[in-house]
């Protein structure tokens, strides 16, 4: 028997249908970026750290000791592979994250009361700043969390509990009409 299988994101059935205009608060679904971890190997964590700094072209969220997610709108998850191997010059290793990860961006005047109902961080702007990045809890789904702006948040979620975290996000943004759509 032969199956046909067929590449489609984990949200497509609950974002089908005409996309709703962006409110105030809303919530844009990543569809075609390219995601790398990267683990520096022993000895190496600093090395590949500022190797990682120095590049503009993509974003550094950092995970772990040694061990960041690379996200990248303008490279292919090839691309991405390539020039993060590079990068790193064989200090690090490099894992295609793109079909496994859903990039969430968060923005709005009320996105701090929003991710205050799930996220038990202090988001404030002097503790959590823009560029700040953590692995967390929001409801019951690990995300790593990362500020991308004053009223800006970028969540990377597993693939398979990108459902859960959606609907989650929209019942906690419910009271301050969230608007969800895939990203342009």
């Amino acid at each position: 028997m032969i199956r046909d299988y067929y590449n489609r994101h984990a949200l497509d059935e609950k974002l089908r249908g005409a996309p709703r205009p962006a409110g105030v608060n809303h919530l844009a679904i990543g569809h075609r970026q390219a995601v790398a971890t990267v683990l520096a190997q022993a000895g190496e964590e600093d090395t590949v750290q500022r190797a990682l700094s120095s590049a503009t072209e993509f974003a550094v969220r950092f995970s772990a000791p040694g061990e960041w997610l690379v996200v990248s709108e303008n490279d292919t998850p090839e691309g991405l592979q390539r020039r993060l191997e590079a990068l790193c010059t064989g200090r690090a290793y490099i894992v295609d994250q793109s079909e496994a990860r859903v990039l969430f961006w968060l923005s709005g005047p009320s996105t701090h009361r929003i991710l205050a109902k799930g996220i038990g961080l202090d988001l404030h702007p002097a503790v959590f700043a823009p560029g700040a990045s953590a692995n967390a809890l929001c409801g019951h789904v690990a995300v790593n969390l990362a500020r991308t702006g004053d009223d800006t948040f970028e969540l990377i979620a597993p693939r398979s509990f990108a459902e859960s975290l959606f609907d989650d996000l929209m019942a906690m943004g419910r009271e301050y009409d969230l608007t969800a759509a895939f990203a342009g």
